[in-house]
């Protein structure tokens, strides 16, 4: 399914970047060619994002035994550098036509043809980002947050030409240029951060791993408590640790079953993720410093 929506975002980013060529083609617009030039950036994160989840669908093999998800994690890096790279384009563009900004004929078609090209543009990342939450793909996800950037800079440009046409002050064409691109440079910067996270194995959000404990503490079963919880995902995957205690006399055959029964439990909610349980008698328990742990029996 991932692997789908990424092969059709290279047509479609291609389509994208032809019709903005022609609308700054129409106009001369500085404006105009910065959308075009982030396009560009549009189309090669396109080509990227299939390589990377092609890579990262692959099973885990002997030499990559926790599977090849962080190919993702790699896409979404360079893509937030190529974001960084067309912004400082866009700027240098937009600062060299502050001393001469013009438009040539035919400002409004060319207009008419970047909305087109931007309805395009954020129907897909919508639909991008929807899908790239629903299967946790780094990729996906930092492709439609890339296309979104594209989306307002195109907004912003369209505002900017009927206000710079409207008024006569052409000069408005260059200074939204560059206020789109320092934008962009922020989102650009946000994809970075968020992509390095993944491959430096930022630990789960508390959500989930208040998501992991509550499906740990209804299936307990006789184990004692558990300690030492920790967490982290590698795109649509997570990897998950702890102690869990039992009582010392607990045969292993027991102990293994309360083990399965959790790991069952975690697997359905979170399928293909990893789940590594250490067990530990009762002389080993942290008592109130646990991360769950059972009443103590009275009577």
């Amino acid at each position: 399914m991932i692997q789908k929506f990424a092969l059709w975002s290279i047509p479609i980013s291609i389509a994208v970047l032809a019709l903005k060529l022609l609308a700054w083609w129409l106009t001369g617009s500085v404006a105009l060619l910065s959308d075009a030039m982030e396009s560009v950036v549009n189309v090669v994160a396109a080509l990227l994002a299939f390589f990377a989840v092609s890579i990262g669908g692959k099973p885990p093999d002997d030499n990559h035994p926790f599977g090849h998800k962080k190919a993702e994690y790699l896409s979404a890096v360079v893509e937030g550098v190529l974001i960084v790279l067309a912004a400082l384009l866009i700027l240098r563009e937009a600062v060299a036509a502050l001393s001469s900004s013009h438009l040539d004929q035919a400002p409004l078609t060319g207009v008419a043809i970047n909305v087109l090209a931007t309805a395009l543009n954020g129907a897909w990342a919508y639909v991008l980002l929807r899908v790239g939450r629903q299967y946790a793909s780094p990729a996906l996800e930092a492709s439609a947050k890339h296309i979104f950037t594209d989306v307002f800079t195109s907004v912003g440009v369209v505002i900017g030409l009927v206000l710079a046409l409207a008024t006569g002050w052409l000069i408005l064409d260059p200074i939204l240029a560059i206020l789109v691109a320092l934008n962009i440079l922020w989102e650009g910067w946000k994809v970075i951060r968020k992509s390095i996270d993944g491959l430096m194995d930022v630990s789960l959000t508390d959500p989930e791993l208040d998501e992991v404990r509550s499906i740990i503490d209804a299936n307990l079963g006789r184990a004692l408590e558990y300690h030492d919880l920790r967490g982290r995902r590698s795109a649509s995957m997570i990897f998950v640790e702890f102690h869990l205690v039992v009582d010392g006399g607990m045969s292993v055959a027991t102990a293994h079953d309360i083990c399965d029964d959790i790991e069952d439990a975690l697997t359905d909610q979170f399928p293909g993720s990893v789940f590594v349980i250490h067990l530990e008698p009762d002389s080993e328990s942290k008592g109130p410093g646990a991360d769950s742990a059972r009443a103590p029996k009275t009577g």
